[in-house]
């Protein structure tokens, strides 16, 4: 059951879109709407469209899209109970008891406390003898007890099933343990067993304090050498990092991106709070975006091999898509970040801060690393050099900062720099072309629906479809008409299914005396509702007239008329002879 009808519109009333988004994101008034960067991907551009008039909102760069319920979902990372309670809170409204159905929220909830709990276990564990050989292992890596209590590190013993009769013995069932993927079901389906055994355990903690998930390091030589918590109910480990419950309150703007657990946990007891890591992926898009809310410079302090040298090159573009200034630091030896404070003993802190404070920002990085590449004393050498340097500098999109590494660079080598500027210019014009050409084949993707994950009948039957979605998109502006278009159409006759299911949702709700899109966040998958309202985001003035609306009609009707090839051949003569006169009259 859902939340009351009147509640909802209250809460909706009291929780003005454009100031719950201006929370996270600086809008700007374009027209009738506000604009901002997206808060989900990175982007230069600002492609997030916030409709004040009808409390909504939508991304036109990563399709995002609904109205402030589901905005607080995605922001926030809630269920669709938990948004409307923060919102409550917020609002300053009393949630009315007992009227929804809360049970994603109850596993959530619970979910939350079986990670609490093996947070706790798994910390006892590593002060009782069974993990004794756990605490040898952080002692050998120089972590202070202080330093292991902070982070709530522990250890996983050996036996199969000690968590999970740990757990069962505070009440939680198999079912609430499998869904936190603390344990895993057995093959033969009698019972479950711990996910992580013999390893050291590291807790994963979200910006509320919550522990999410965890990070395993095991003990032997198996592999992986890292187990990590696949996605649960409250974990996406594409969109969560390591520390940055930590980070966050380090007093700076600017983050360290380290490569591991270790490392962060190492650079924190030397004094550097704001450091953070991925958790077993590469650095994500939706990382760097939340990155970006809490800082205004990552420096990159990936280890020195060549591993994580490539990583830093994946990070970069990544980084700087989502509007963040970026550097990377430079560690001598190979070595990593735990490993270089180590090494200098009482002096690590002190020398680790002399890193960071002459470390180069990105293009300095890549420009230095292209010069190990080539022989800068012989011609060919500076020529490879300096063609590949223009492809470094076409990255920089700012002209200022063009003009100064083009100057630095042609002062270095010895070139004239109108030559190089033109170099530059050439790689623009060609990045330029295969941007625009990359631009309109998506646009002409985007149009024929063919990629559409969630809308994936429009592709097979676009003339239906696009009269379908423009009827819909029509109703819901214009709910006082759905009499006149019930009169003369209903749903049996539409044969796009999603539509059909948005279009007998509405109808139900104006039926009822309902706003059609009161409640649309928890009657829908939250794919679902961007897909609803990017159809309404793109519909246009000129599809809202009478006139239209009765091309819609037509179009539907005529589309529905139309026998496939399997009907075709099941007619008989006489009845094959009536369908194509009439198809004939329709076109007349």
């Amino acid at each position: 059951m859902a939340f009351p009808e009147s509640f909802l519109q209250d809460l909706k009333m009291r929780s003005d879109i454009t100031d719950i988004v201006s929370s996270y994101v600086s809008l700007k008034r374009r027209g009738r709407n506000m604009v901002g960067l997206c808060p989900f991907h990175g982007e230069k551009t600002p492609s997030f469209n916030v409709y004040t008039e009808n409390g909504s909102f939508y991304c036109f760069g990563c399709g995002v899209g609904g109205d402030v319920i589901s905005f607080v979902m995605k922001i926030e990372n809630l269920d669709y109970t938990e948004a409307v309670k923060f919102l409550a809170q917020r609002a300053g409204l009393e949630v009315p008891q007992d009227s929804y159905d809360n049970s994603m929220s109850m596993l959530r909830k619970r979910v939350f406390e079986a990670n609490r709990e093996a947070a706790r276990f798994y910390f006892d564990t590593l002060y009782s003898p069974n993990g004794r050989r756990g605490l040898d292992y952080f002692h050998s890596r120089m972590l202070s007890d202080r330093t292991i209590r902070r982070f709530g590190l522990g250890y996983a013993d050996e036996n199969w099933t000690s968590l999970c009769s740990y757990l069962r013995s505070k009440g939680f069932k198999d079912h609430e343990l499998i869904a936190a993927n603390l344990a895993v079901k057995r093959r033969n389906g009698s019972g479950v067993y711990d996910r992580f055994t013999d390893r050291v355990m590291f807790p994963i903690i979200d910006l509320r304090g919550n522990v999410i998930a965890f990070g395993g390091r095991i003990m032997t030589d198996q592999k992986p050498k890292y187990l990590n918590t696949s996605d649960t109910p409250v974990f996406k480990k594409s969109s969560n990092l390591f520390s940055l419950n930590n980070a966050k309150n380090s007093g700076t703007s600017v983050l360290l991106l380290c490569e591991g657990y270790m490392d962060v946990i190492a650079v924190n007891q030397a004094g550097f709070t704001n450091a953070v890591a991925t958790l077993g992926t590469a650095l994500t898009n939706e990382q760097a975006v939340l990155m970006k809310r809490y800082a205004d410079e990552v420096i990159i302090c990936y280890d020195a091999d060549e591993a994580g040298q490539k990583a830093t090159a994946r990070a970069i573009p990544i980084l700087r898509n989502a509007g963040l200034l970026v550097k990377v630091l430079s560690i001598p030896s190979g070595k990593d970040p735990d490993e270089f404070i180590k090494s200098k003993g009482s002096d690590g802190p002190a020398a680790f801060k002399a890193l960071i404070e002459k470390c180069g920002n990105d293009v300095e990085y890549r420009l230095q690393k292209l010069k190990q590449n080539y022989n800068l004393d012989i011609t060919d050498g500076r020529i490879l050099y300096l063609e590949n340097a223009a492809k470094v500098i076409a990255t920089i999109s700012s002209p200022i900062e063009r003009d100064v590494y083009t100057s630095k660079i042609c002062s270095e080598i010895g070139v004239d720099k109108n030559a190089f500027k033109q170099q530059i210019a050439n790689r623009l014009r060609r990045s330029s072309r295969e941007a625009d050409k990359k631009h309109i084949r998506q646009i002409q993707t985007d149009l024929s629906g063919k990629n559409d994950k969630i809308n994936i009948e429009h592709y097979k039957k676009p003339r239906s479809s696009s009269a379908e979605e423009a009827l819909l998109v029509y109703l819901i502006n214009n709910p006082d008409s759905y009499r006149d278009i019930s009169s003369q159409i209903n749903s049996g006759e539409f044969q796009n299914s999603l539509i059909k299911r948005y279009y007998e949702y509405v109808a139900d709700r104006i039926e009822n005396g309902l706003e059609p899109l009161t409640n649309i966040s928890a009657d829908f998958s939250s794919d679902e509702v961007s897909k609803l309202y990017q159809l309404m985001s793109q519909s246009i003035p000129a599809a809202s007239t009478p006139e239209a609306l009765r091309e819609y009609i037509n179009v539907i009707n005529e589309e529905c008329s139309k026998l496939n090839s399997n009907d075709l051949s099941s007619l008989s003569d006489a009845e094959l002879r009536v369908y194509l006169d009439k198809i004939r009259k329709s076109k007349q």
